[in-house]
């Protein structure tokens, strides 16, 4: 099932159309890595991948017990969560800027 899910990828129309990695880009890889076991690979693919499905799946608790998890948490928790998405996709920009400005020729 996992090797035929690795051939079945979804393409990301944001990085078909502008030609940039999406917020996004590397989530089911790095999915597919968790679900092989392989946590280091995983984080390598898309670091805020566990957040997001800690955030998932404490959201899910909060939606059947709304008691056991305060608004004001589940609120916090989800900036940070997306705060770990803006850092890394800012870092992702950042590295793919400077990776493409060290690799142009000098000037002739």
């Amino acid at each position: 099932m996992l090797s035929w899910l690795e051939q079945h990828l979804l393409p990301c129309a944001w990085k078909s159309l502008l030609g940039i990695d999406c917020p996004l880009c590397g989530f089911q890889r790095s999915f597919l890595a968790l679900l092989r076991g392989d946590l280091l690979c995983s984080i390598e693919f898309y670091p805020p991948l566990v957040p997001m499905l800690l955030l998932v799946s404490v959201f899910s608790i909060y939606l059947l017990r709304r008691q056991w998890i305060s608004k004001k948490w589940m609120a916090n928790y989800t900036w940070i969560v997306l705060g770990i998405v803006l850092i890394n996709y800012l870092v992702r920009i950042f590295q793919l800027i400077y990776h493409h400005g060290t690799n142009q020729p000098g000037p002739v």
